[in-house]
């Protein structure tokens, strides 16, 4: 039901019990509007919680383009033979029957912020007196020299999920004994922190499995360390001696360039030949933003830490990958937990229910080898300094036994079916 403020209840207090159930907007005002950008982890999910904790009062439309989503988190169990496509991929269905919620499927193509208007694709304008914009990543193709989003189509990225999670599944499958696979690892900021890691040790579960042990993995990172990385240096000396190796730029020199249709990447150390090639580029918040003056000069968009609210248009909120969020990671966990402070506050703003103090969380779980996962996660709220800040931290140690390992693995499986009911109903 509807939240009322003290000060509405006393308001309705004579009205009777019938118009107290009422949401206080109902009582002669036309129905505020919420548009939201995006239906990922982020804006399914602030769609989802509006409509449901609206109670009516509030009209939400979800623009997305897509009739179906594919997770880009758990992607890597696909590439790995653990879970198949339709097990990452969700229907809107559910969403689009929510009373009080329409879903667009359609491309926003641009933001007038003086009007308070989007526009989509099919020439449509949509109105709002609050926008959430929730427009994930673009790729920073030329970050990589020679790289763009042709050569994508023969040494696919997959860091957005869909038809590039299967274009690498296939190529992955289809490689024979002897040849070997090159990853270009991205620089920070970028989407699930552990994510390349996690790829590289389910590609080499499927070697091991078909018994590949003339192919090996190279992995020619931009970055000095990454996340959980003596958990994943343990898991790759058990399972996979000998399979991956990891350079870190002040070794290979920097990356001069890539040839897809070669299959080389080039280095100032050496230049390295892969069947597979999986690059994945910088990357930026959805070109919406900054089409919209959303971002600043680091490609992403600031954002007030109590709310999620844009920190350069108080009727526009941020969420997800697309927004600089202090110490959160960028993933599917974090935007799921941002869009709830979100719409939390987009409900205060529009029928002056009552707002708590902002809570965040996020755990990330990693799979090793089957069976064998990791995980890393905190707490945060917002801190003096302005940004979201972590108030407590976990991580799992090195030398955990098989059963704990184990424990952690299913445990990421209940998150997965939970945060997916959570967003999509």
């Amino acid at each position: 039901m509807q939240s009322i403020t003290r000060r509405k209840f006393n308001t309705l207090v004579g009205l009777g019990a019938a118009s107290m159930l009422t949401p206080p907007v109902l009582l002669g005002q036309s129905k505020p509007k919420v548009v939201i950008i995006g239906g990922g982890a982020g804006g399914a999910t602030v769609a989802r919680y509006l409509a449901k904790d609206a109670a009516g009062a509030i009209d939400v439309t979800l623009i997305e383009n897509s009739r179906q989503y594919t997770t880009c988190f758990f992607s890597n169990l696909y590439v790995g033979d653990v879970r198949d496509f339709d097990s990452i991929t969700h229907s809107y269905d559910t969403l689009a029957a929510m009373d009080g919620l329409t879903v667009v499927h359609d491309m926003a193509t641009g933001i007038d912020r003086d009007a308070k208007q989007v526009t989509v694709a099919g020439g449509q304008s949509i109105a709002y007196d609050r926008l959430v914009v929730s427009p994930g990543i673009d790729l920073i193709y030329d970050s990589v020299p020679g790289y763009s989003a042709e050569a994508a189509e023969i040494a696919p990225h997959a860091w957005q999920g869909g038809p590039q999670t299967e274009l690498l599944k296939t190529k992955l499958d289809a490689l024979e004994n002897g040849q070997n696979i090159v990853m270009v690892a991205p620089p920070n900021p970028y989407r699930c922190p552990p994510g390349p890691y996690e790829r590289v040790s389910m590609m080499a579960h499927m070697l091991k499995t078909k018994g590949f042990d003339d192919s090996i993995i190279t992995i020619r990172d931009t970055k000095p360390k990454f996340s959980k990385q003596g958990l994943f240096v343990e898991g790759w000396e058990e399972n996979y001696p000998g399979v991956i190796e990891w350079l870190p730029p002040e070794i290979h020199g920097g990356i001069l360039g890539v040839d897809a249709n070669a299959g080389t990447v080039e280095t100032d150390f050496d230049t390295f030949e892969g069947s597979l090639l999986n690059i994945i580029p910088a990357q930026k918040a959805g070109a919406i933003a900054a089409d919209a003056g959303l971002t600043n000069d680091t490609g992403f968009c600031p954002i007030v830490a109590e709310s999620m609210r844009s920190a350069v248009d108080e009727n526009v909120f941020v969420i997800g990958d697309a927004s600089i969020a202090g110490a959160m990671p960028k993933s599917g966990f974090s935007a799921n937990s941002q869009a709830k402070v979100a719409a939390l506050n987009i409900r205060g703003d529009l029928t002056d229910s009552r707002v708590f103090k902002a809570k965040y969380a996020n755990t990330c779980w990693s799979l090793i080898s089957p069976e064998n996962g990791v995980k890393v996660g905190a707490q945060y709220e917002a801190g003096e300094d302005g940004n979201i800040v972590s108030t407590s931290t976990f991580v799992s140690k090195t030398g955990e036994s098989a059963e704990l390992r184990s424990e952690t693995y299913r445990e990421s499986i209940g998150w997965y079916d939970s945060i997916t009911a959570d967003l999509f109903g």
